[in-house]
């Protein structure tokens, strides 16, 4: 199973370095093993770019390894040295508190909590905090070289530019001690994360050679990135959070939806939990069919589901047929349909007012500057209430066709779409 395991990893682009790769497989073939990965609360939420290493974590786990989400509840206080030549802003403790427990909540959803290898949450606040300075220069500083540290890509590109604080230099010693900690307390023999912890990483195996003369391992998941070069995870708003009171799952999905063709492949080899050989099929479908997408909603059907449940999935994946008139709007629920008309052109009428036109309603949208250009549109047929087309300039909808009693949904053509919010 695990030479399975790290042979699908390698096909899915998953392993950028590892310490020993053959003692790693003898110790995963030995038996299940402990391993853990950090998340520290740097937001409210934990992003897409997150959720490679936490299909990973699953991954491994499904192979009946015993996974530890570790919350950085100490190390969220500090900040990670970022290869940008500036400090982290330092959030006041109450607001890391309340991060750690969104993001508990989050991972909890990703992992199984029962069973024989069951997950097992952690928060290095619990070690970190009862340790005094001293005793934290004396039994874990002194296993540390400065020399080692400062070549850390991170501290040194910060050395080229403005500099870097002790708060921050110190970051690589507090993780290793949570590597130590762990392998102490639950037997923890594998750390994982981003490419760019490497250095962590490793300075924590050092220090558990040092101090308990204890052996590990390290590997490293590569940093998702584009076609072109950019970083993964970003959409026109921002980020690509995993809370949906942050981004909402219809926008979610669509996001899925919207990626590059050149990108399809290399996201579902690392996001979808489907096998090789369905993957293959649907990159065969991209390759000789591309514009109907089929990978594409293949992969945010999934991600999705995962992320936001089955129902939410459905949702928003009706909801983008429903919009351009292939599903019927008026079965979907009120949550979803106020997330997929929030990324429309909008215009808000009280209900107590007399409802305008339809040409009026366009105008008022702004996704035409006169009341002719809708003249115009109407006159050719292109001009559509909630899917169904008006014959008249002068039609005027009613309150009772707005759905949900508050949404009235103008289209132009076959793709330009507009809202109404009755208010």
């Amino acid at each position: 199973m695990t030479k399975e395991l790290l042979a699908d990893l390698d096909w899915r682009g998953l392993i950028a370095q590892t310490t020993d790769r053959d003692a790693l497989t003898r110790d995963l073939e030995s038996g299940p093993i402990s391993f853990y990965v950090g998340f520290d609360p740097t937001a409210a939420s934990l992003h897409i770019g997150n959720l490679a290493v936490i299909c990973t974590m699953r991954r491994f786990q499904l192979a009946g390894h015993k996974p530890i989400p570790l919350v950085g509840g100490a190390t969220g206080l500090v900040g990670d040295p970022s290869g940008r030549n500036e400090e982290r802003s330092l959030n006041d403790e109450s607001v890391v508190v309340d991060w750690v427990n969104r993001i508990r909540k989050q991972l909890e959803q990703f992992l199984s909590f029962e069973g024989a290898n069951s997950a097992t949450m952690a928060n290095n606040l619990d070690w970190t905090a009862p340790i005094s300075a001293l005793e934290f220069l004396r039994d874990i500083g002194k296993h540390f070289s400065v020399n080692q540290m400062l070549s850390k890509d991170s501290v040194s590109a910060r050395l080229e530019g403005g500099g870097i604080s002790y708060t921050e230099f110190s970051y690589q010693v507090l993780q290793a001690l949570d590597y130590l900690e762990l392998y102490r307390r639950q037997n923890c023999t594998l750390q994982m994360g981003g490419s760019d912890q490497w250095g962590n990483i490793v300075a924590g195996l050092d220090l558990i050679r040092k101090v308990e003369g204890g052996t590990g391992h390290a590997l490293t998941i590569p940093l998702i990135t584009k076609s072109d070069g950019n970083k993964f995870g970003k959409s026109v708003g921002g980020s690509v959070w995993l809370d949906p009171e942050m981004t909402s799952p219809y926008a979610f999905f669509q996001f899925w939806i919207g990626v590059e063709d050149a990108d399809v492949e290399k996201l579902l080899k690392v996001f979808s939990f489907k096998s090789r050989e369905e993957i293959e099929v649907l990159l065969v479908s991209l390759k000789e069919n591309p514009g109907a997408r089929e990978a594409h909603r293949a992969l945010a059907r999934e991600l999705t589901s995962l992320v936001h449940g089955e129902h939410n999935a459905q949702q928003s994946e009706a909801a983008a047929k429903a919009l351009f008139g292939q599903g019927e709007l008026s079965e979907l629920d009120e949550a979803t349909l106020q997330s997929a008309l929030s990324q429309l052109p909008r215009a808000e009428i009280k209900k107590e007012e007399i409802i305008p036109s339809w040409v009026d309603l366009l105008v008022a949208t702004g996704v035409v500057d006169s009341k002719s250009a809708a003249r115009r549109i109407v006159k050719e047929g292109g001009a559509y209430l909630n899917n169904e087309k008006i014959s008249g300039e002068d039609f005027v909808p009613s309150i009772a066709s707005a759905l949900c009693g508050r949404f009235l949904i103008l289209r132009k053509g076959k793709r330009d779409l507009a809202a109404i919010e009755l208010i």
